[in-house]
């Protein structure tokens, strides 16, 4: 078993507001746990208008399944029009069962 971890940063630009950043993160953060069902939560930044950092916990069987995984989230926040991925450090530990 694998447990794949990766905490990342993204940098949104066009935010003024704590509101303005919560309408960006918010849908992220939906929308990767609904389509992966991965944990994930914000977890600095809290303050900043134009910066978060988020962090994904997953658990699958083989380790290139959890690696695709992880890749289709990164392309997946790549994506996003109005954030920028500005750090991705996964991490794949072994789970000897």
């Amino acid at each position: 078993m694998i447990v794949a971890v990766s905490v990342f940063e993204i940098h949104i630009p066009s935010c003024r507001s704590l509101k303005g950043k919560r309408r960006v993160i918010k849908p992220l953060i939906e929308r990767i746990h609904q389509r992966f069902r991965v944990s994930i939560v914000e977890t600095d930044y809290h303050d900043l208008h134009q910066r978060a950092e988020i962090a994904i916990a997953l658990v699958n069987r083989a380790y290139p399944d959890a690696e695709r995984m992880m890749d289709e989230i990164r392309f997946m926040i790549e994506e996003m029009s109005d954030a920028y991925l500005t750090s991705w450090d996964p991490e794949y530990l072994e789970v000897m069962s």
